[in-house]
This record gives structure tokens, C-alpha cells and sequence, in this order.
């Protein structure tokens, strides 16, 4: 059973703090087996994708519980900036939760606001959940907020333009650059190689190390993640669960296709 401090204590932060970028993938399988297998193959984060899977409430709490047996952190991508959805995410024991389409200082302080008890915000309060150890840890309440970690997410040409007024938003822990729905918004959807959102990608990098406030994104291959490393952002994540098992699945019947052709040829007369 974990200690008050565990509950208390938030495992992203703290690994965000230690040398390295965090290497993370997200989860849109919505499965708890496959969360596991991914915190069991070595990610220091995984992202549970509230916005885009078809995952209740239920379903997010077995992922969660998937996650906690492993390494890597949970990060919980809420569905949008909103406070039920937020206060239903944190009970459930998301520490760390990255709110989509922020894209100005007052959505910024809205999220904060959201995610932290009264008087900093206004997050309803209940003393028995998963993320008070179902009340064990008596000072929850008195701890909760230092213990959340909000990742505001920019996504259009608003948002990025805005990018020194959110970070300056107390209690904004870090930014996340979502270059999917940013390429989409620049009007260039599907194709974040594109020269103009790359430079986007690359001024968001260098104004986030401006104002010293951490930044990460994703990437759909290992060598476009290494090119967002280099320039400077803090955590990255790498394609997806299925968009790993989609590749791998093409990749094995390509390779297997021409041999079950050949294999028909011969067996005709």
C-alpha cells in the first residue's frame, strides 16, 4: 500500500526534474492490458486520451491502475477545459492532467482553477476516492493542489501567440505543443513535416526555454521525436499503442504477402 507520501508526491514532476527528456506515448487503444504493457516497455509517461477514445469513467479508472503497477507516470488529457471534468479525472487519481485548445491566459487560469481546491480554485472536494488512497491520506485535502500537475496544451496560431501570457499563469506547470491540430489550424492538416508548422515548432521550443517554462510534444516517428530533443523541448511522446501495433501489423503482412502468393503459384497445376 502506498505511503502518504506516494499519493501525495507527483511522479511527473518529479521525473521531469531528473537529467533527460521524458520519452512518452499515448494510449488510444483504451485498454488496460495494453496501458500495461506500455508503462512494462520502459515509457517514462504515458498520455490516457480522454479527448479521443472511447473511455468511461470506469474504463479510466482500470488504465490508471494499469499504469500505477508500472514505471511510467499517467497523464490524463481531458476531453476539454471543464470542471466536472477535471474534478472526475483527479478523483480518480490523475495527478497530472494536460487540458486541450487553451488558447489564452483567461482559459489558462480557468484550468488552474479547475484543478485546485478552494481558495486557489474551485475543485469540489470529496474525502474518500482513489486519490486520497480512499481516504488514508487524511491531509489530502491540505496537499492536493501542490501535488496536481497542469500541462496547458497549445494548438492554433492563437494559442502559440499567446504562449508568454499562459506561462505566466500561476499554477500552469508546463505547455505541450499539439502539432497535429496545430498543422490543421495553420491549414496544413495531417502534415506536421511542413515547413511553416515546423518553424512554429521550433519558435514555440525557443520562447518556452525563453520564459523557462517546461514544453513538450509529440511526434509519429523516433527520428521526427529526436529532431523536437534537439531543439529543446523538455518531454516528448512517440506515435501512439495503436499506431505502433497498426505499423508493426502493416510491416508483417507486407513482408508476408509475396511468399503466400508464390506459395499459390506453385500449388496450381
Amino acid at each position: 500500500m502506498p505511503a502518504y507520501s506516494d499519493l501525495l508526491d507527483n511522479p511527473f514532476r518529479r521525473r521531469l526534474g531528473q537529467p533527460g527528456a521524458p520519452l512518452g506515448t499515448w494510449l488510444m487503444a483504451g485498454a488496460a492490458s495494453t496501458a500495461e504493457a506500455m508503462g512494462r516497455a520502459g515509457f517514462d509517461w504515458l498520455l490516457v486520451d480522454l479527448e479521443h477514445v472511447p473511455m468511461d469513467e470506469k474504463d479510466t479508472l482500470a488504465v490508471l491502475q494499469a499504469i500505477a503497477g508500472t514505471d511510467a507516470c499517467a497523464v490524463a488529457r481531458l476531453a476539454a477545459n471543464d470542471a466536472v471534468l477535471f474534478k472526475r479525472a483527479l478523483d480518480l487519481g490523475a495527478q497530472t492532467v494536460m487540458v486541450p485548445f487553451v488558447d489564452s491566459a483567461e482559459a489558462a487560469r480557468r484550468a488552474v482553477s479547475y484543478a485546485k481546491y478552494p481558495p486557489q480554485g474551485v475543485r469540489g472536494f470529496a474525502a474518500v476516492h482513489r486519490a486520497s488512497g480512499y481516504g488514508t491520506a487524511r491531509d489530502y485535502g491540505q496537499r492536493a493542489n501542490d501535488s496536481v500537475f497542469t500541462i496547458i496544451q497549445l494548438e492554433t496560431p492563437q494559442a502559440v501567440a499567446a504562449l508568454e501570457e499562459i506561462a505566466a499563469v500561476p499554477g500552469v506547470d508546463a505547455l505541450f505543443l499539439g502539432p497535429g491540430d496545430l498543422s490543421a489550424n495553420m491549414g496544413h492538416i495531417g502534415n506536421i513535416a511542413h515547413p511553416e508548422v515546423q518553424a512554429v515548432i521550433a519558435d514555440v521550443a525557443r520562447r518556452c526555454r525563453a520564459v523557462g517554462k517546461p514544453c513538450g510534444i509529440v511526434g509519429p516517428t523516433p527520428q521526427m521525436v529526436g529532431s523536437f530533443v534537439q531543439l529543446g523541448y523538455d518531454f516528448v511522446a512517440v506515435a501512439s499503442d495503436m499506431g505502433m501495433m497498426m505499423r508493426q501489423a502493416t510491416a508483417f503482412i507486407e513482408a508476408i504477402r509475396p511468399s503466400l502468393a508464390k506459395g499459390f503459384e506453385s500449388s496450381v497445376y
